[in-house]
């Protein structure tokens, strides 16, 4: 990729009127760019960090013969790209998400059932419309402790996740969950469908896992890894897929994902660690079939005891069926 003098087109670009934006980069892709991931080129064009650029495509900064354009967009020669800034400052972020279900708060803290799509706060390429914004408009308090960008926050689930997730509201409240997820006292139960059926049918995988080194969305099973821990119990078997609880000693990222994809049976549906997309399709699913049902922990507060389950949602419900009459 040459980051050195582009063709500029100076015509007027379609959506884009002359003076709405400061415009950063106008040009015309190459047919030597021809097939160039999106993100890789904008961010070689601008010296940029990739991060940086992931946040313009995040805020519809960046046009395709005047449309936005997502960041894994393969370009073609004789498109016209254009990234503009806008001179106040980041884009106005997204109306809140709908409100989320709250199944057990106190003063101190409350347990939700996210439903599966919804991020959990900002970061890199998410400036809005993420479970926290919900919280607030819900008029939840959370504690700011920490990283102001994920007031509340003490554990994650993963976008295409559902289920259970605890928050805090006071800053007492974060410091005691914080403790407790350390010493791994939080029981955080799972329900995953499977490709295939494992054997045995229970079984515990320890495997230390760490970010992929090719793959930055990724982790791997990697021995010079953060230790990993969780066990696994076959519920039903279909032949081509199975159920499963799976319980976590651990929380990394990615973790039941990873153990998962790595003794052979990933998470179905779960595109990103090797699911097949035929079963994806039979089933009927949009995302990863993991579903956090179960969460149980001592209150740090007040020290009662807090056991939830959160039922499957209804595309898991149905993925189920068709297993079953199937």
């Amino acid at each position: 990729m040459s980051g050195g003098a582009s063709r500029e087109d100076r015509r007027p670009q379609p959506g884009v009127t002359p003076g709405d934006r400061e415009v950063l980069l106008k040009r015309v892709v190459e047919p030597s760019e021809d097939g160039m991931r999106s993100d890789v080129a904008v961010s070689g064009w601008l010296s940029e960090p990739r991060a940086r650029t992931h946040e313009r495509f995040a805020a519809g900064q960046v046009l395709l013969d005047g449309r936005p354009v997502t960041k894994s967009r393969r370009l073609r020669a004789g498109e016209h790209l254009v990234v503009s800034a806008t001179p106040d400052g980041p884009a106005e972020p997204p109306p809140p998400p709908p409100p989320v279900p709250v199944r057990w708060a106190d003063d101190h803290l409350a347990v939700v059932a996210k439903p599966a799509g919804l991020v959990v706060h900002t970061g890199a390429g998410v400036h809005g419309g993420t479970l926290v914004d919900a919280l607030h408009a819900m008029g939840v308090p959370l504690a700011v402790t920490g990283d102001t960008a994920r007031p509340g926050i003490v554990h994650r689930l993963d976008r295409g996740t559902s289920g259970l997730l605890v928050v805090a509201k006071t800053d007492r409240a974060r410091a005691g969950l914080t403790a407790l997820l350390k010493r791994h006292s939080v029981e955080r139960t799972y329900r995953a469908l499977v490709d295939g059926v494992p054997d045995p049918p229970h079984a515990t995988i320890d495997a230390p896992i760490a970010r992929s080194a090719t793959h930055r969305a990724r982790f791997d099973v990697d021995p010079e890894g953060r230790p990993a821990r969780s066990h696994y119990d076959v519920l039903e078997a279909f032949g081509r897929a199975a159920l499963l609880d799976v319980r976590l000693e651990t929380g990394r990222t990615h973790q039941v994902r990873v153990h998962l994809s790595a003794v052979g049976h990933p998470v179905t549906g779960d595109l990103t660690y090797g699911a097949s997309p035929v079963v994806r399709e039979d089933l009927g699913l949009a995302r990863p079939a993991l579903h956090a049902r179960r969460l149980a922990f001592d209150h740090p507060v007040t020290g009662i005891r807090i056991d939830i389950e959160e039922p499957l949602p209804a595309d898991l419900e149905e993925a189920l069926r068709r297993l079953r009459v199937g």
